[in-house]
């Protein structure tokens, strides 16, 4: 079994985030032998639902025997995006730790949430997805231990996915902090509290300077380069509201 080696040296823990599928060994076996501190077990949310439950259990334990910690987080098997965010959380939150993200040990949807969260970092040195190759591959039985064995852990590659700059960032947390429609008044208003907005000193026409700055600067990169928001005019009021690329990339950018 050939282990992933990291381009810079440990900074603090090494930590893996693992989901709980059907999977035992694809978890155990590189955490062992990569020399985990701490794994993170990804169970769905639902676990009047969630038959892997035994997986999980047997999971702990034998990473326990192993002198390895884990701790258990939530997400969604069934929703992308969920799984992305928390996945994303875990990284965001322990960034000087190296982490070791398992592609194979959940479901599809999980290889791809996790290969997306991983993408989302400008400094990706220590984050590296693998892909624990099975050493057997039994004829798979409804609710049984898919695999056996690890016969090669491969290191994939991760590319940047561009996502907003920070400013658009904090107007989406404004529209979605209103349910995802909000009149573009009150935006303008708390856009330029939170300090995202760039206007002059000068003291007349400041709505006017608000609305422009505010066109210039979010509404016109969120509308048309990233097509996360629509404009419309009811009356004599503007509304902008998620489009439905907006509104799920609300679930996982912030």
């Amino acid at each position: 079994m050939h282990t992933i080696h990291t381009m810079k040296s440990m900074i603090n823990q090494r930590i893996h985030i693992a989901p709980v599928g059907f999977e035992i060994d694809r978890i155990v076996l590189p955490a062992v032998e990569m020399k985990a501190d701490l794994v993170y077990l990804v169970v769905h949310d639902n676990l009047s639902t969630d038959k892997a439950q035994k997986y999980h259990t047997e999971i702990q334990k034998q990473l326990k025997k192993q002198k390895i910690k884990t701790e258990t987080v939530y997400a969604n098997r069934f929703r992308l995006f969920d799984i992305i965010g928390v996945v994303k959380k875990l990284i965001q939150e322990n960034r000087k730790d190296s982490f070791y993200v398992n592609v194979a040990s959940g479901s599809k949807i999980h290889a791809i949430g996790c290969m997306m969260a991983c993408m989302m970092f400008d400094d990706r040195d220590n984050i590296h997805p693998f892909y624990p190759q099975a050493d057997k591959y039994p004829v798979y039985k409804n609710n049984e231990q898919q695999t056996y064995g690890v016969k090669e852990i491969h290191a994939l590659p991760t590319y940047q996915l561009l996502t907003p700059k920070q400013d658009l960032l904090e107007a989406l947390k404004i529209i979605k902090e209103h349910d995802g429609r909000i009149q573009k008044k009150v935006l303008a208003e708390i856009a330029e509290e939170r300090k995202i907005l760039n206007i002059g000193a000068r003291k007349e026409n400041h709505s006017n300077a608000r609305f422009a700055s505010l066109d210039k600067k979010i509404i016109q990169p969120l509308l048309n380069t990233w097509g996360f928001i629509e404009e419309e005019k009811i009356g004599k009021n503007r509304w902008i509201s998620f489009t439905d690329d907006g509104k799920n990339a609300s679930e996982f950018l912030f």
